[in-house]
Order: C-alpha cells, then sequence, then structure tokens
C-alpha cells in the first residue's frame, strides 16, 4: 500500500509533466472527444510542458554557472535560497509525510474550486512540492507527527493553492486580455508588492513592449536578440572577476570569455525554447481544460507556472529580471546592517520571480512600473528570507533559506501560530489584505503595450 502511494504522489502527481497531460486527457475524454482527438491533444500536451521545461532547464543550468562565478568573482559569502537543498534534507527524514501532504493539498484545492467562488486548479507540482515540505517541516519541528502533520500542512497549503491565483487573476487578466488561464506559482505576494508601487510610480508611462528605436538599432525590437545584447555583458562582467583558474572547472579547455559568452547565448537559447512550449502546452491545455470546468470544477481555472506569462511581455520579463537583481543586491548589502541575515541574489529566482513581477509592474505602471517596482521587489524577496533564518535554523537547517515569498510567508505564519505569536499573523494578514485591494481596486491604464503581437 505504502509502494503504491508513493508511486501515486511522486510517479505521477509529482511528475508535473505527466500529471498535466493527464489532466488534458480528462477534459478531452469529459467532452467525448474522439479517441485520435484524445490522444493527440494529451500528447501535445505533454510535449508542450516538456519543451517549456527543456527550454526552463537550459536557463536554469546558464543561471547556476551565473551564480556560482557572480559569488565567487565578488568575493560573497551568506546565506543562499535554495529550497531543493531545504527539500532533500526533509525528505531524508519526512519523505512519506511530505509526500502525502502533498496530495492533500491537491484534494483540498479540488474541494476548495468546486465548492466556492475561487475556481482554481494549481498544476506547478513543483511549487506544490516546495508548499508540502515547509508545512511538513514547519509542523513536524512544532510537534506534530502522523495524521495531524499531513492534515495541517495539507489544509494550510491548499487554501493557499486557491488564495494566490485568485489574488492575482486581475493583474493576469490584464497581461493576458482573458480569463482562460491563472497564474500558479508561489511568488504571488512579491508579484503583488511590485503591482502596488508600479501602479504608485508609473502613472504615464509607457509599456516596456513599445520600445521605439532609432533605425541602426531596430534590430532591438527583436525580443531574443535584445535579450543577448543584455545577457551578455551580464555573463561576461562576472567571468572577468571571477577568472580563468575558477571558470577552468566549468569550460573544458575553452577560453574563460569565449564559455562565458556562449552560456549567455545558450540563455537566450532556452528562452527561445521555453516560449515555443508555452504557446503549444496553452493550444492544447486551455481548450481540454474546459471540460473538467464543465464537468468537475464548473468555470475552473488552470494555474500554470510563471513562463506561461513571459510571452506577453518579454521585454519586461528582462527588465524585471534585472531591476530585481538590483534589489536584492542593495538588500544584500543593507539588511546585515539591521541584524538580518546576508541573503546572496538568487539569480534563478530573480529571473523567474523577477521577470514575471516585471510584466506585472509594467501591467500597472509601465517601465517605470517595471523598473522602480523590481527594484523594491528585489528588496522584499532578500528581507523574507532574511526574516526567515532565524527560524530554520532553530530546525537545523544552516546556511540556506527558502526562496518563494508564498512559500516563506507560510512558514513564516505557520511558525509563528505553533508559538502563538497571533500580533505577527494578524499584521502579516492585513499587509497582504491591503497591497491585494490596493492592486486589485480601481486599476491604472493597461500598458499592452504590443502584448497580443508576441503571441
Amino acid at each position: 500500500m505504502s509502494s503504491l502511494i508513493d508511486f501515486i504522489v511522486k510517479d505521477l502527481l509529482g511528475q508535473a509533466s505527466i500529471l498535466i497531460a493527464f489532466i488534458a486527457m480528462l477534459g478531452l475524454l469529459l467532452q467525448k472527444k474522439s479517441t485520435g482527438k484524445v490522444a493527440e491533444g494529451t500528447f501535445k500536451t505533454l510535449l508542450g510542458f516538456l519543451i517549456m521545461m527543456a527550454g526552463i532547464n537550459i536557463i536554469v543550468g546558464a543561471l547556476t554557472y551565473l551564480n556560482s562565478i557572480f559569488t565567487h568573482g565578488f568575493g560573497m559569502t551568506g546565506y543562499i535560497t535554495d529550497v531543493a537543498a531545504i527539500a532533500g534534507l526533509a525528505n531524508r527524514e519526512l519523505g512519506s509525510e511530505v509526500a502525502m501532504t502533498l496530495l492533500v493539498i491537491f484534494a483540498v484545492n479540488i474541494i476548495i474550486a468546486r465548492i466556492t467562488p475561487f475556481k482554481y486548479i494549481f498544476l506547478t507540482g513543483q511549487a506544490l512540492l516546495w508548499m508540502a515540505t515547509i508545512g511538513a517541516v514547519i509542523g513536524y519541528k512544532a510537534g506534530l507527527t502522523g495524521m495531524p502533520l499531513i492534515l495541517t500542512g495539507g489544509i494550510f497549503g491548499g487554501v493557499m493553492a486557491v488564495l494566490m491565483p485568485a489574488l492575482a487573476q486581475p493583474v493576469v487578466r490584464k497581461i493576458t486580455g482573458s480569463d482562460e488561464v491563472a497564474l500558479g506559482h508561489f511568488c504571488t505576494i512579491g508579484y503583488l508588492v511590485q503591482a502596488a508601487v508600479a501602479k504608485v510610480v508609473g502613472k504615464g508611462s509607457r509599456s516596456t513592449e513599445d520600445l521605439e528605436l532609432p533605425d541602426n538599432f531596430k534590430f532591438l525590437q527583436d525580443t531574443y536578440l535584445s535579450m543577448a545584447v543584455v545577457m551578455i555583458p551580464m555573463y561576461l562582467i562576472p567571468a572577468l572577476a571571477a577568472g580563468p583558474q575558477f571558470i577552468a572547472q566549468y569550460a573544458g579547455g575553452m577560453n574563460y570569455l569565449m564559455y562565458s559568452f556562449m552560456q549567455a547565448i545558450q540563455f537566450v537559447a532556452g528562452v527561445f525554447i521555453l516560449y515555443s512550449g508555452v504557446r503549444l502546452l496553452l493550444n492544447e491545455l486551455v481548450p481540454a481544460f474546459r471540460g473538467i470546468a464543465m464537468r468537475i470544477v464548473p468555470d475552473a481555472r488552470p494555474a500554470l507556472d510563471c513562463p506561461v506569462l513571459f510571452p506577453y511581455a518579454p521585454n519586461a520579463v528582462i527588465v524585471g529580471f534585472l531591476a530585481t537583481t538590483l534589489g536584492s543586491i542593495i538588500g544584500m548589502i543593507v539588511f546585515p546592517m539591521f541584524g538580518l541575515a546576508m541573503i546572496l541574489p538568487g539569480l534563478l529566482t530573480n529571473f523567474f520571480a523577477g521577470g514575471t513581477a516585471g510584466i506585472f509592474g509594467n501591467a500597472l505602471g509601465g517601465r517605470r512600473g517595471a523598473m522602480i517596482g523590481g527594484v523594491v521587489h528585489g528588496l522584499f524577496i532578500t528581507f523574507l528570507p532574511a526574516i526567515l533564518v532565524p527560524m530554520l535554523e532553530s530546525y537545523g537547517f544552516v546556511g540556506v533559506t527558502f526562496s518563494d515569498s508564498d512559500v516563506i510567508s507560510s512558514g513564516l505564519v505557520m511558525g509563528h501560530a505553533f508559538q502563538g505569536n497571533w500580533l505577527f499573523i494578524a499584521l502579516f494578514i492585513v499587509f497582504v489584505t491591503l497591497i491585494a485591494w490596493f492592486v486589485n481596486g480601481k486599476s491604472t491604464k493597461h500598458h499592452e503595450g504590443k502584448v497580443h503581437e508576441t503571441l
């Protein structure tokens, strides 16, 4: 029985590509499509997701290298935001509990979507895993075991899996121009912070997608060429600081600057592949998902991983990435002066979360919203893991902390709840409520720019 549960939770539900393909198949079956159409839609959904993940893996590899030379080249030491390292440590002790918590999160998500007006099905498997991990870790260290541990983390995580897409949806609707897709990424509080700043500073600012360039620079209007122009120096400058001896371990005999140049181009290639996968995935998944919406959860929306928004505002992705990185560097320097842990910039988080936050900022505040809001976003996602460090250290996790703002927030709320610190929880809920109310109230001008032309 235990091995069957592990197979279902880890090998099926734990594989995001299989889970999403299965959901697409279920949707097509509920619509009574022909066998051929079911097979085609299921396969193309699986293929689109795997192409998207192939692009993400290329980006992750290129950014992991950049993070390494950046950290070494500029001599930084501190805490890294490495959720995978914490998950690995937690699974040694709590592997079954984490798996069962993940299963409960998904079940609670479906139940809430079925019986409430919040019709969101969270489909980002790895994000649910991180939420299950922190729920199991915090609960276990507070003394819970067995079913109380699993249910506590699972119910809390299931609520978050519905609440976060719901809070983000008004802005997602502005970005995509429709209600067919939601955002399933546990960095939503950070996105709302950037959107709030953008709404304040971005009045009248033009969209990042409406850049008008002189004739000699019009080639930069191509998303991938402009991305390369930005990313090449982003790699070469840290490479010069790190030096040839350090980079030799990666370069395999190639000149260290040429290797760094090629990593920058690899990054751009990864983004190209990612966008191709996103388009194929959406073309198949959204129509198939209507079958589930009609039968199991009426009017349900699939909440997908953040790269699903990237093609809608590719310039904002790069602006958000760079601005978030700048903010995280400032936070790394400033926050230790106030007794907080030094959090090293996590360039993976900065790209995926920062890029998405940049899209949010552009939607509500144009270029200024993407740039200024991005710096604030970088500060925010550096501050949150810094205040989580003492709690994690008391649980035996040294040198690492979580990265995603919603996951960290969940850990802080659950940890303080077990400690009876209800004032912190009340203040945090008020903060999130006010930010969401401000962002989703009467919005400023929608900066669509050339969004739909991109798709």
